[in-house]
């Protein structure tokens, strides 16, 4: 797996990243005239409410790795009409399988507890889930070698000054793009919830279904310098390099870094002993992989099927045609770097 990022990284040991189970919650209750005769209805959207704010007392309750986040994707029509439906979309994120299905089963209590308040049912299904990554530390080792041997991009004056200029708009340090690969990390110890179980444990953080492959069979990752350091993730600053040189140099050299792994891997059967050998005697030596998928779960493979139907046909006039034009900033008439004068626009 390969992920554009800011600087070259490889993916081995246990992740600091977590696992989750994606679960929505459908309430169903009764409508009504919410001025005429609001006594006959039955608020699904009260209970609704009524769930998240059980979740946020709770939050102080939660061990650090927990990660709880949450969308309404359906609060009710209009407001003169008591919402006969509303539901609630979670994401239940945590360290290891045990604390995830612990998560999940409070929150399924929530839902009850929000569903008994409003005289109100519901149901819920799940729409995806993810097992927290554990990368295999002899194939890890191999890539960041192959890092070194790789090195970071050339940048150029512009890609810097198109870095800064990002980062003076977020209001973080101007760094520019990075200039030294980073030692490598030793491999992050096992949770321990300690004697007393007063252990604060893992810190948590993203999700990825890499994570399921990785129990699977011995998985690495690649994070390379495709990126401008400072964004927040899932934002528009995080896009703004992928049309411009940085994001081609970076995938250039990630690439280049993955060829050499896999030649390592097809070329020296010591190195796929090796990661078996973690993989078998380290990696799943007391831990063992167990779904959080349910027999009759089904994929939501409806889940973005009206936003790509609206968008997809208004996409392909930003295709990028190269028979006409030598890059896509070409196509898309920008100079780079395109930046803000100083105290201008």
């Amino acid at each position: 797996m390969e992920i554009p990022d800011w600087h070259f990284r490889e993916g081995r040991r246990p992740s600091s990243n977590n696992g989750l189970i994606s679960v929505e919650y459908n309430f169903k209750g009764e409508s009504a005239h919410a001025a005429g005769a609001p006594w006959r209805g039955r608020s699904a959207l009260d209970a609704v409410e009524l769930m998240d704010v059980g979740w946020n007392f709770r939050r102080e309750h939660l061990r650090l790795a927990t990660r709880l986040h949450n969308v309404i994707t359906d609060g009710g029509d209009q407001p003169n009409v008591v919402p006969p439906t509303a539901s609630v979309w979670y994401y239940y994120r945590e360290a290891d399988y045990d604390h995830i299905m612990n998560l999940w089963h409070i929150g399924d209590n929530m839902a009850q507890a929000g569903a008994l308040m409003t005289d109100t049912t519901f149901t819920s299904r799940v729409l995806g889930s993810a097992w927290p990554g554990h990368f295999n530390v002899p194939i890890g080792e191999d890539m960041y070698e192959n890092i070194k041997r790789v090195g970071l991009p050339v940048w150029s004056d512009a890609d810097q000054t198109l870095a800064k200029a990002l980062q003076r708009e977020l209001k973080v340090p101007e760094r520019g793009l990075a200039a030294k690969i980073p030692d490598m990390r030793t491999p992050r110890p096992a949770a321990d919830e300690g004697e007393d179980g007063n252990s604060i444990g893992p810190t948590g953080g993203g999700s990825d279904d890499i994570g399921d492959v990785s129990w699977v069979v011995p998985t690495v990752t690649l994070n390379y310098p495709s990126n401008i350091p400072g964004g927040p993730g899932h934002n528009w600053a995080n896009g703004v390099s992928m049309a411009t040189p940085i994001a081609h140099k970076g995938v250039l050299a990630g690439a280049k870094v993955q060829a050499m792994t896999m030649l390592d891997i097809l070329l020296h059967p010591e190195l796929v002993q090796k990661a078996w050998d973690y993989y078998n005697n380290v990696q799943t030596k007391d831990n063992k992989y167990k779904s959080l998928l349910r027999t009759d779960d089904q994929p939501a493979i409806w889940l973005n099927q009206k936003t790509m139907e609206q968008y997809r046909p208004r996409m392909k006039a930003f295709y990028y045609d190269p028979s006409k034009y030598e890059t896509y900033l070409d196509q898309l008439g920008n100079k780079y770097p395109t930046v803000r004068a100083p105290g201008g626009k």
